[in-house]
Parts: C-alpha cells; structure tokens; sequence
C-alpha cells in the first residue's frame, strides 16, 4: 500500500488517550477533544485506550500515525513512544529518548543547567535518605521552597514549604507520587509558558492566579485563572520567556507540540521550570489558546501537529537522515 501523502490526504489515525496514570481522567478529556477535531478534519479516527487495550498486542494494521494523548506516566515518559518505534508506528510529540529526559524534572535540570539555561536551583532526595540528608539539602536550597515528584505533571503532588516545620510532612505527599521528590527554590514573580510546534514558537502566555499558585485546580477548574497572550520586541519579558523556552526546547530534542513552563522574577528574568512533551489538550489547555493567537482553531493545530509527525517520520526514514537530530531552530509565529 502506497505511503498517504502526508500533507493531503486524510489519515487513518490512531488517537492514545486515558490509560492508568493519575492523570487518566485529563488525558480522556485532550482525547476526546482531538478526537473529535480531527474527525471534523476528515481523517478516520480510531480511539485507543491503553487500559482497555494493551499496545504489546494492538495491530497496527492500516494506521497510518498515532496521536498521543496520554498525560503522565506511559504517555509522557517515553514508554508508549518506545512501543511504537519498536512497531515502525509515526507518532505526535518528542521521541522516547528525548520523553525520557523532559519527564525527569531532575535529569532536564541538568541538561538545561549544561546549557546555561536558567532554572531555579534544586536537589534531589529519595524516599530511602535520611533526615538528617534530607534537612540538610532543604537548608542549602533556603525557605521557602517547593517540593515536587521528580516524574508527574499536572502539579500534582506539589507542595509549598515556607519553614522547617512543614518539610517533612510534604516530602511524604510528595513521595505517595514516587520515590524521587524534588527540592526547588521559589521563584516569586509572574507565571508563564510558552508553546512550540517542532521549529514554529507559539506566542507566550502570562498566567494570573487567584490563590497565587497554578495548581491542578487553577489548571483545570478554576473558572478564575486567567490567560493572556502576550508578544513585544526584543528585550520585553515576553520576548525573553519565548527565547529561554526555545533553548530550552533545543536543549532536551523535543519535537511536535511541547509546552514550556516558566517563572518571571521581579527583575524580569525568566526561570525554566519544566518541559511538558505530551501538553494538555483541553478546554483549558494552554497550548491551543497560543495557537488561537495566531489564527488557528483546534482542528487546525491538531491537524497541523499529526501531518507533521508523520513528515517528520518520512524524512527521518530516508537514509541519508537516519538517526540525524531535529533541526534545534526554533522560528517565532506571526502573532
């Protein structure tokens, strides 16, 4: 059967959505919502749920691209991408290796730090250390600071810890999400982040709080949150949250859609907190309301995302690109 073209044709497409991590019910939500955009985009959708059917034993039989829409653990950590490379299966988003290193906060902080990419000071505990380790690595951070999974999203199990007094019990709620947590310093300012579709950077968005921290609720169902798109020339803070959140991009390999979070200090200097591969797709989602920005709906950014994975996998197949890296540029959209 000939290869569809891929920037024409409709594709026979399989959308991943659900699965069993702790972001299973948001995940459904970006499924059903790609779903249903690429179905008004005349592509031949078959929704795939990795609870109800394992990927070891799907036949790929016909598909032509998968679209991941898997958040947390399996979609975003380089586990579902590696099924499907192994099955010869184009797909949406970062490759493994690069999935991999995005959902290690701790292992992206290194390669950002590598790159003199700034990033809020950290240290990284275990579930087995000692508390005399664990006070001792809370101290050279200073207080406050945030503690975090080393691998989750959706800021969950985030916790604030303002004294000493309060460390211990919300290391423990971190690690109900892992043994790895993550000491962070805070960075008070402005939250923000930025979007990118493989070289294309998306416009940045400011966030607004009401309870000041952009927690699972205020992502998801704080009708209070608000979003403003922002651009400006070179030397605004805008512009200085696009440029860190391409390198930091560039930095980790990520291709597709991805989503860079960051803080804004008083002095204006942006910090990179993480990169999200797999980035919401919701009504609430970031990544979409970026795209809305510059004049495209949801139908058209998911459209544009899967006929770029699979162009993207045709010309990695070619011999001559084989294994060869993405192009690390990343171009601004006309806002």
């Amino acid at each position: 059967m000939p290869a569809p073209d891929p920037t024409t044709n409709p594709l026979r497409v399989a959308v991943l959505y659900g699965g069993d991590s702790e972001e299973r019910e948001i995940s459904l939500e970006s499924g059903e919502a790609v779903i249903e955009a690429l179905r008004s985009r005349g592509h031949e959708v078959l929704p795939v749920d990795p609870l109800h059917q394992p990927l070891e034993k799907f036949s790929w039989t016909d598909v032509d691209v998968a679209f991941i829409a898997l958040h947390g653990r399996f979609g975003e950590d380089g586990q579902v991408q590696q099924i499907l490379e192994t099955a010869q299966i184009p797909y949406t988003g970062s490759s493994a290796e690069s999935s991999r290193l995005a959902f290690s906060k701790s292992a992206a902080k290194e390669r950002m730090l590598l790159r003199d990419i700034p990033t809020p000071n950290y240290a990284l505990i275990h579930s087995g250390d000692e508390r005399a380790r664990i006070t001792a690595m809370a101290s050279q951070i200073g207080y406050p600071l945030v503690a975090k999974p080393d691998q989750q999203g959706s800021s969950l199990g985030v916790r604030f810890v303002h004294e000493p007094g309060q460390l211990m019990s919300a290391i423990e709620d971190v690690f109900e999400f892992g043994t790895f947590c993550v000491l962070e310093s805070v960075i008070a300012g402005e939250e923000w982040t930025v979007g990118v579709l493989d070289s294309l950077l998306l416009p940045p968005i400011r966030i607004e709080v009401p309870e000041g921290f952009y927690d699972f609720d205020s992502k998801y169902k704080d009708e209070r949150t608000e979003y403003h798109v922002e651009s400006g020339p070179l030397g605004t803070v805008a512009a200085r949250v696009s440029h860190v959140g391409a390198r930091a991009a560039a930095a980790l390999g990520t291709a597709g859609l991805a989503r860079i979070d960051v803080r804004v200090d008083g002095a204006g200097q942006p910090w990179v907190l993480e990169v999200n591969t797999v980035p919401g797709m919701t009504s609430h989602s970031l990544v979409p309301k970026s795209a809305a920005a510059i004049g495209w709906d949801f139908p058209e950014l998911c459209d544009r995302t899967l006929r770029n994975a699979l162009q993207r996998w045709h010309y990695l197949q070619t011999p001559r690109n084989s294994g060869s890296p993405r192009d690390s540029g990343v171009s601004r959209a006309a806002s």
